[in-house]
Protein backbone atom coordinates (compact mmCIF):
# COMPACT_ATOMS: atom_id res chain seq x y z
CA UNK A 1 0.00 0.00 0.00
CA UNK A 2 1.19 3.65 -1.26
CA UNK A 3 1.77 6.20 2.05
CA UNK A 4 1.83 10.11 1.18
CA UNK A 5 6.07 10.13 0.70
CA UNK A 6 4.78 8.04 -2.48
CA UNK A 7 3.89 11.19 -4.79
CA UNK A 8 5.84 14.42 -5.04
CA UNK A 9 4.26 17.92 -5.99
CA UNK A 10 6.54 19.75 -7.82
CA UNK A 11 4.74 22.52 -8.80
CA UNK A 12 1.79 23.86 -8.11
CA UNK A 13 -0.08 27.17 -8.99
CA UNK A 14 -3.83 28.59 -9.08
CA UNK A 15 -5.65 29.07 -12.36
CA UNK A 16 -9.06 29.97 -11.13
CA UNK A 17 -10.27 31.45 -8.03
CA UNK A 18 -14.13 32.41 -8.10
CA UNK A 19 -17.35 30.82 -6.85
CA UNK A 20 -14.82 27.56 -6.96
CA UNK A 21 -11.04 27.15 -7.20
CA UNK A 22 -8.95 25.30 -9.70
CA UNK A 23 -5.45 24.64 -9.56
CA UNK A 24 -2.62 23.10 -11.84
CA UNK A 25 -0.27 20.59 -10.77
CA UNK A 26 3.06 19.12 -11.92
CA UNK A 27 3.90 16.11 -9.91
CA UNK A 28 5.27 12.27 -9.99
CA UNK A 29 4.09 9.33 -8.38
CA UNK A 30 5.40 5.62 -7.81
CA UNK A 31 4.07 2.94 -9.85
CA UNK A 32 2.81 -1.17 -8.66
CA UNK A 33 5.23 -2.28 -10.80
CA UNK A 34 7.92 -0.01 -9.24
CA UNK A 35 10.19 3.08 -9.73
CA UNK A 36 7.90 6.36 -10.57
CA UNK A 37 6.15 7.81 -13.27
CA UNK A 38 7.29 10.50 -15.30
CA UNK A 39 6.05 14.35 -14.54
CA UNK A 40 2.41 14.64 -14.96
CA UNK A 41 0.54 17.87 -15.21
CA UNK A 42 -3.11 17.36 -13.73
CA UNK A 43 -5.89 20.36 -12.49
CA UNK A 44 -7.60 20.02 -9.52
CA UNK A 45 -11.14 21.29 -9.03
CA UNK A 46 -10.60 22.54 -5.23
CA UNK A 47 -13.97 22.13 -3.59
CA UNK A 48 -14.20 21.54 0.24
CA UNK A 49 -15.83 19.33 2.65
CA UNK A 50 -19.37 19.23 1.80
CA UNK A 51 -22.35 17.05 3.53
CA UNK A 52 -25.70 15.68 2.10
CA UNK A 53 -28.12 14.29 3.97
CA UNK A 54 -31.29 11.92 3.46
CA UNK A 55 -34.34 13.41 5.20
CA UNK A 56 -36.69 10.33 6.14
CA UNK A 57 -39.76 9.86 8.28
CA UNK A 58 -39.85 6.01 9.23
CA UNK A 59 -43.30 6.26 10.44
CA UNK A 60 -44.70 7.31 6.99
CA UNK A 61 -41.79 5.82 5.16
CA UNK A 62 -41.38 8.67 2.76
CA UNK A 63 -38.45 10.78 1.69
CA UNK A 64 -37.67 14.43 0.81
CA UNK A 65 -36.35 15.10 -2.51
CA UNK A 66 -35.15 18.16 -3.66
CA UNK A 67 -35.47 19.67 -7.39
CA UNK A 68 -33.21 22.55 -8.68
CA UNK A 69 -31.39 24.18 -11.08
CA UNK A 70 -27.57 22.58 -11.90
CA UNK A 71 -25.19 24.17 -14.15
CA UNK A 72 -23.09 20.97 -14.12
CA UNK A 73 -25.98 19.41 -16.05
CA UNK A 74 -26.72 21.86 -18.86
CA UNK A 75 -24.35 20.22 -21.54
CA UNK A 76 -26.97 16.98 -21.44
CA UNK A 77 -30.15 17.01 -23.79
CA UNK A 78 -32.53 16.49 -20.66
CA UNK A 79 -33.09 20.13 -18.79
CA UNK A 80 -30.93 20.68 -15.85
CA UNK A 81 -33.05 20.41 -13.16
CA UNK A 82 -32.13 17.55 -11.03
CA UNK A 83 -33.80 15.51 -8.74
CA UNK A 84 -31.25 15.51 -5.26
CA UNK A 85 -31.22 15.09 -1.34
CA UNK A 86 -30.27 18.61 0.75
CA UNK A 87 -26.73 18.97 0.83
CA UNK A 88 -24.35 22.08 1.46
CA UNK A 89 -20.99 23.30 1.85
CA UNK A 90 -19.40 23.09 5.47
CA UNK A 91 -17.87 26.24 6.22
CA UNK A 92 -15.26 27.44 8.71
CA UNK A 93 -15.83 26.68 12.29
CA UNK A 94 -19.09 24.21 11.56
CA UNK A 95 -18.71 20.75 11.97
CA UNK A 96 -20.27 18.44 9.45
CA UNK A 97 -23.42 17.67 11.68
CA UNK A 98 -23.78 20.99 12.06
CA UNK A 99 -23.97 21.25 8.24
CA UNK A 100 -26.88 18.59 7.78
CA UNK A 101 -29.01 20.40 10.38
CA UNK A 102 -28.67 23.92 9.12
CA UNK A 103 -29.05 22.37 5.54
CA UNK A 104 -32.45 21.01 6.52
CA UNK A 105 -33.65 24.02 7.52
CA UNK A 106 -32.85 26.03 4.70
CA UNK A 107 -33.03 23.71 1.90
CA UNK A 108 -36.31 22.03 2.98
CA UNK A 109 -37.84 23.75 6.02
CA UNK A 110 -37.18 20.40 8.11
CA UNK A 111 -36.04 19.79 11.63
CA UNK A 112 -33.73 16.78 11.95
CA UNK A 113 -34.81 14.48 15.13
CA UNK A 114 -31.85 12.33 15.06
CA UNK A 115 -29.13 12.06 12.73
CA UNK A 116 -27.41 8.86 11.61
CA UNK A 117 -24.06 8.89 9.24
CA UNK A 118 -23.86 6.60 6.71
CA UNK A 119 -20.28 7.29 5.42
CA UNK A 120 -17.95 9.64 4.16
CA UNK A 121 -16.55 9.23 0.12
CA UNK A 122 -14.37 11.66 -2.44
CA UNK A 123 -17.48 12.49 -5.38
CA UNK A 124 -14.95 12.80 -7.91
CA UNK A 125 -11.51 12.11 -7.29
CA UNK A 126 -10.37 12.24 -10.85
CA UNK A 127 -10.10 15.87 -10.95
CA UNK A 128 -12.29 17.43 -7.76
CA UNK A 129 -10.99 17.07 -4.03
CA UNK A 130 -14.92 17.52 -2.34
CA UNK A 131 -14.96 15.03 0.39
CA UNK A 132 -18.55 14.40 1.37
CA UNK A 133 -20.04 13.06 4.60
CA UNK A 134 -23.78 11.48 3.89
CA UNK A 135 -26.00 11.11 6.67
CA UNK A 136 -29.88 9.94 7.01
CA UNK A 137 -31.88 12.15 8.91
CA UNK A 138 -34.83 11.28 10.91
CA UNK A 139 -37.79 13.64 10.63
CA UNK A 140 -41.51 14.11 10.90
CA UNK A 141 -42.62 14.79 7.37
CA UNK A 142 -46.06 15.88 8.20
CA UNK A 143 -46.52 19.77 6.44
CA UNK A 144 -43.17 19.63 4.36
CA UNK A 145 -42.86 21.17 0.63
CA UNK A 146 -43.04 24.08 -1.27
CA UNK A 147 -39.98 26.56 -2.32
CA UNK A 148 -37.17 26.75 -0.29
CA UNK A 149 -33.37 28.17 -0.31
CA UNK A 150 -31.57 31.13 0.14
CA UNK A 151 -32.11 34.38 -1.74
CA UNK A 152 -28.90 35.69 -1.02
CA UNK A 153 -27.42 32.06 -2.84
CA UNK A 154 -29.08 32.40 -5.58
CA UNK A 155 -31.39 28.93 -4.33
CA UNK A 156 -34.75 27.96 -6.06
CA UNK A 157 -35.59 24.91 -4.18
CA UNK A 158 -38.69 22.72 -4.88
CA UNK A 159 -39.56 20.28 -1.99
CA UNK A 160 -41.44 17.55 -2.08
CA UNK A 161 -42.06 14.26 0.08
CA UNK A 162 -42.46 11.16 -1.83
CA UNK A 163 -42.66 7.36 -0.24
CA UNK A 164 -39.68 5.10 -0.40
CA UNK A 165 -41.40 3.36 -3.25
CA UNK A 166 -41.49 5.88 -5.45
CA UNK A 167 -38.29 7.25 -4.95
CA UNK A 168 -36.59 3.63 -5.26
CA UNK A 169 -38.36 3.65 -8.54
CA UNK A 170 -37.68 7.45 -9.84
CA UNK A 171 -33.77 6.27 -8.89
CA UNK A 172 -34.65 2.78 -11.38
CA UNK A 173 -35.87 4.92 -14.16
CA UNK A 174 -33.40 6.81 -14.10
CA UNK A 175 -34.79 10.50 -13.21
CA UNK A 176 -32.49 10.29 -9.94
CA UNK A 177 -29.64 10.43 -12.23
CA UNK A 178 -27.05 12.42 -9.45
CA UNK A 179 -24.88 10.22 -7.31
CA UNK A 180 -25.26 11.19 -4.14
CA UNK A 181 -28.76 10.22 -3.58
CA UNK A 182 -28.56 7.24 -5.88
CA UNK A 183 -25.63 6.24 -3.07
CA UNK A 184 -28.18 7.49 -0.44
CA UNK A 185 -31.51 5.92 -1.59
CA UNK A 186 -29.80 2.55 -2.20
CA UNK A 187 -28.37 2.44 1.61
CA UNK A 188 -31.85 3.05 2.79
CA UNK A 189 -33.30 -0.12 0.23
CA UNK A 190 -30.36 -1.98 2.45
CA UNK A 191 -31.58 -0.28 5.75
CA UNK A 192 -34.66 0.36 6.14
CA UNK A 193 -36.64 -2.62 7.89
CA UNK A 194 -33.28 -2.01 10.36
CA UNK A 195 -33.87 2.15 10.71
CA UNK A 196 -37.64 1.59 10.99
CA UNK A 197 -37.45 -0.33 13.92
CA UNK A 198 -34.80 1.23 15.60
CA UNK A 199 -36.98 4.76 15.00
CA UNK A 200 -40.55 4.01 15.29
Amino acid sequence: MFVPKDFEVLDKHEVYHGFFRLEKYRLKHRLFAGGWSPEIERELFRRGSCVAVLLYDPVKDTVVLIEQFRVGAILRPEAPWLLEIVAGAVEEGESPEEVAYREAIEEAGCEILELLPINAFYTTPGGSSEWLSLYCGRIDSTGVGGIHGLDHEQEDIRVSVVSFDEAFRLMEQGKINSGIPIVAIQWLALNRDKLRSRWT
